[in-house]
């Protein structure tokens, strides 16, 4: 499993540098304070990562309190199970 994320992070890392040197036409990007005149491969393969990190950042969110709050109630379930008395098994009833 290990080897098939290698691979399709180094086949990305690839994809990436061919498509910024095929992409290497400069464009002017007004930033109201600023122009900067960078790569246009370079903005693109940016935006895809700022998009990535955001979307990642988002689901974490959506899925970590849930998770959080889950584990919570099931703490407090195992904890109370252990504090009950426990009713005697078949095998206790008669060996008196």
């Amino acid at each position: 499993m290990r080897l098939v994320i290698l691979f399709l992070i180094l086949a990305f890392v690839v994809f990436g540098a061919l498509f910024g040197a095929l992409n290497s036409e400069r464009i002017t990007i007004d930033l109201y304070f600023a122009q900067p005149s960078v790569p246009k491969g370079a903005i693109l393969l940016s935006a895809v990562g700022l998009g990535w990190l955001l979307g990642g950042l988002v689901a974490w969110l959506a899925r970590v309190p849930r998770l959080r709050r889950d584990l919570r109630a099931t703490q407090r379930e195992l904890q109370r199970a252990r504090t009950e008395p426990r009713p005697p098994s078949d095998g206790e009833i008669g060996d008196a």
